[in-house]
C-alpha cells in the first residue's frame, strides 16, 4: 500500500484515550497522516456538534481550500449514486484522492441515515485513496445534511483533491449544494420528467452542468433537447457567463462518463479565472450565517425557559403586542446578557 495515501490502514494503538476527551491536536494529525478511523471521529464529531469543533476547524483551516467540491443532485431515481461511484472510478484514474459524501434521508425512528448509498459504492470501499461517508439529513431540509459544509472541510483539509457530494433526491426547494460546491451537477432521466418539471424545480438556477443520464431509454434525446431549450431561455447574455452544457451518459456502462469529466475539468477553468474566490466567499456567507442562527437558536431555546420570555409571549396572545417586537425583545436580551463565544 503506497505510504502517500491519506487513509492508510489503522495502526494497534488506541484512537482516543476517552470517548468523551478530544486531543484536537493528535486527532489532526491523525486524519492528516491518513488513519480513516481519525477522519471519521472528526466528521463524527462534527455531526454530533461536540463542544470541540471550533477547535478542530482552527486547526483544519491551514490545509483547507484546496480540494475541488462537486455537487450532484436530482431527483430520486436518475442514477446519482451511480454516477457519483462512476465518477470516483475517473478521478482514481487521474491519480486524485477523492472524498465521498453521500447524504442519505433520515429514518424517522432512529434518526439515522440507511447508507444505501455507500452500498452501491461497494467498488471502491477497498481503494485507501477513497473515503467514503454517508450522512443522514436527520430533518433538516435542502438536499443536504446541516452538517455537510463542515464535514466537506473536514475531506478538505485531510488530503482529499476531489470532494463528491450527492444529495438527498431533490424536490422543488432542496436545492441547497449550489451553495455548497464549486461545481454542480445535475441530474435528470428520460420519463421521469422534462424540461419544463426541471424549470419549476428551480435546477435551471443552480446547475453547472445537466446530465441526461440513462441515455439509452427511449424519450432521452427528447429531454436533451428539452433541457438544452430550458437553459438557453435561462442563459445569462454576460460574455463571460458559463453556459451550462447538457451532456448525455449510461452511469452504469461507463458510457458519457469522458464527456462529464470534460465538461468538469472546463468549468473548473472557468471557475479559476476570476469566479472561484467570489463562490467560495458566498459559500463561507451562508456557513458563517448558519452557524450564527443556530447559536441564536440555542439561547434561545435556553430562554424560552425564563418568565421574561413567558411573560412576553402572554403579551403576544393577549394582543399587547406583536411576536416581531417580542422577538426584537428576546434578541436585545441575549445580545447585551451574553459575549459572542471566542
Amino acid at each position: 500500500m503506497p505510504s502517500s495515501s491519506p487513509f492508510r490502514p489503522l495502526s494497534t494503538e488506541p484512537l482516543l484515550s476517552s470517548p468523551r476527551a478530544v486531543d484536537v491536536p493528535d486527532l489532526v494529525a491523525q486524519a492528516r497522516s491518513g488513519r480513516p478511523r481519525a477522519v471519521a471521529r472528526l466528521i463524527s464529531l462534527v455531526e454530533d456538534a461536540h463542544p470541540s469543533v471550533p477547535a478542530l476547524m482552527e486547526a483544519l483551516m491551514p490545509f483547507s481550500g484546496r480540494a475541488h467540491v462537486i455537487g450532484l443532485t436530482g431527483a430520486p431515481g436518475v442514477g446519482k449514486s451511480t454516477t457519483t461511484s462512476a465518477l470516483v472510478a475517473a478521478f482514481r484514474a487521474r491519480g486524485a484522492r477523492v472524498g465521498v459524501l453521500a447524504v442519505d434521508p433520515s429514518s424517522p425512528f432512529s434518526g439515522g441515515a440507511l447508507l444505501g448509498d455507500r452500498i452501491r459504492m461497494q467498488e471502491h470501499a477497498a481503494d485507501p485513496e477513497v473515503f467514503i461517508r454517508s450522512m443522514a439529513t436527520r430533518g433538516h431540509l435542502g438536499g443536504l445534511s446541516w452538517a455537510a459544509p463542515a464535514a466537506v472541510r473536514v475531506l478538505d483539509a485531510v488530503g482529499c483533491d476531489v470532494v463528491l457530494v450527492e444529495t438527498v433526491g431533490v424536490g422543488q426547494s432542496e436545492v441547497e449544494v449550489a451553495g455548497a460546491a464549486d461545481t454542480t451537477i445535475v441530474l435528470l432521466a428520460p420519463g421521469l420528467g422534462d424540461g419544463i418539471q426541471a424549470a419549476k424545480a428551480g435546477i435551471l438556477e443552480i446547475g453547472d452542468i445537466f446530465v441526461v443520464n440513462k441515455a439509452d431509454r427511449e424519450g432521452a434525446d427528447a429531454t436533451v433537447h428539452d433541457l438544452r431549450h430550458m437553459v438557453a431561455l435561462a442563459e445569462r447574455r454576460d460574455a463571460g457567463a458559463w453556459r451550462p452544457p447538457v451532456v448525455k451518459t449510461v452511469a452504469m456502462t461507463g458510457h458519457g462518463i469522458e464527456d462529464l469529466m470534460s465538461a468538469v475539468d472546463k468549468h473548473r477553468s472557468w471557475l479559476h479565472v476570476e469566479h472561484l474566490q467570489e463562490r467560495r466567499v458566498d459559500r463561507a456567507v451562508r456557513e458563517i450565517e448558519a452557524l450564527a442562527l443556530e447559536r441564536l437558536r440555542t439561547r434561545t431555546g435556553a430562554a424560552t425557559a425564563h418568565r421574561a420570555v413567558r411573560d412576553l409571549a402572554a403579551a403576544v396572545v393577549a394582543g399587547r403586542t406583536s411576536p416581531y417586537a417580542a422577538a426584537e425583545q428576546v434578541v436585545a436580551v441575549l445580545t447585551s446578557a451574553q459575549a459572542p463565544d471566542r
